[in-house]
């Protein structure tokens, strides 16, 4: 299949209604800075295992081939761009995913990509 009938049929299944320009121009600086935030291949494994529900940070330790210092680093990275949310049970941190349409975000590129 030619590159173009292949973006064709993805931007049909993508898009299948207008979108508003004057929402879209409004919203590109925060599309574009989550994705900044996005550019990561751990980052994207870690909202990836946390699309599944909350998870300590030993779970995701457990989860990640990185170290406990990269990965506290993202984590923290993440909770400061507001992309995760964390509580405390016990002794341990618990991380989730702080808004809904990241979780929707991940599960598109996941049914692109990972399928």
């Amino acid at each position: 299949m030619s590159n173009e009938k292949l973006v064709a049929k993805n931007s049909k299944a993508i898009h299948p209604r207008r979108v508003s320009i004057s929402k879209m121009e409004k919203s590109c600086q925060e599309v574009s800075d989550l994705l900044r935030s996005l550019s990561h291949p751990q980052r994207l494994m870690i909202l990836g295992y946390l699309t599944q529900g909350p998870k300590s940070v030993s779970e995701l330790g457990g989860l990640c081939d990185i170290s406990q210092s990269q990965l506290s680093q993202f984590l923290g990275r993440m909770k400061a761009e507001n992309l995760l949310k964390s509580e405390r049970q016990g002794k341990y941190q618990y991380y989730a995913i702080a808004d809904q349409r990241l979780i929707q975000l991940i599960a598109v590129i996941q049914n692109i990509f990972c399928r």
